[in-house]
């Protein structure tokens, strides 16, 4: 019928229902959903779109689900690393349309890794900057899905160190995306040189507890990304 709408399958609706009761905070980490039997009785449904609804979330890391007499299905605590797993997925499908360009992604990463650099500087750990120094890698030597690897790990290794789960959160999926054969193409001799030399004296500010200096080398380094981009 025209005008009509697809009503999501049951198992979906569940999901969302089970999905708001944890974003909304009424279900906490930890804590344990209700059975299954319950859960078909409270929505109506059979027991194989409950199951349904329930591995969905677990594929989304909002619950985790044990077995045994005390097992269950039990809200997930909150991991940085899985949740921005699941923003990749949007970043990379934005970042492969019309709409967003690697002008766009750049933008964004200023507004995040400058401030980040910063607050590294301050709140770094010991163990903060080996996980930090063991990311560099060696442009004579290494290649380049290896420095590309490097880079990633280095800047979301930045961002650990500032301790704020949510600069972790955030900043992951933005180097998961792939840069393009075009731009992998159009890179200029030197580029992974500078970026090698970048990385290591963000590390000696970082090193030294210089946050002035981690801002101001972390700007210059986006600036030079930038300039790269734009020839």
């Amino acid at each position: 019928m025209t005008g009509s709408t697809v009503r999501p399958p049951a198992y979906q609706l569940l999901a969302d229902e089970l999905r708001a009761d944890i974003t909304s905070g009424r279900l906490r980490p930890g804590e344990r959903l209700p059975p299954e039997p319950e859960l078909c009785v409270r929505s109506g449904v059979s027991r194989s779109t409950v199951r349904e609804a329930l591995r969905l979330l677990s594929s989304q890391h909002l619950i985790v689900t044990t077995r045994g007499v005390t097992g269950g299905s039990f809200v997930a605590h909150p991991n940085a690393g899985q949740l921005s797993d699941a923003l990749s997925t949007g970043l990379t499908l934005l970042t492969n349309s019309p709409a967003v360009g690697l002008t766009d992604l750049l933008e964004l990463r200023r507004a995040l890794e400058v401030p980040a650099a910063g607050l590294a500087a301050i709140r770094r750990t010991d163990a903060h900057l080996a996980e930090i120094r063991s990311a560099l890698f060696n442009p004579e030597i290494d290649d380049f899905d290896v420095m590309l690897h490097a880079h990633s790990i280095f800047h979301s290794a930045v961002a650990k160190a500032t301790e704020n789960p949510l600069f972790e959160l955030v900043t992951r999926p933005l180097y998961q995306v792939t840069l393009g054969e075009e731009v992998v193409d159009s890179l200029p001799d030197g580029y992974w040189a500078q970026i090698d030399a970048d990385h290591r004296a963000l590390l000696k500010h970082l090193t030294d507890r210089n946050a002035e200096e981690a801002v101001v080398t972390a700007r210059r380094h986006l600036d030079y990304l930038s300039e790269v981009n734009q020839r």
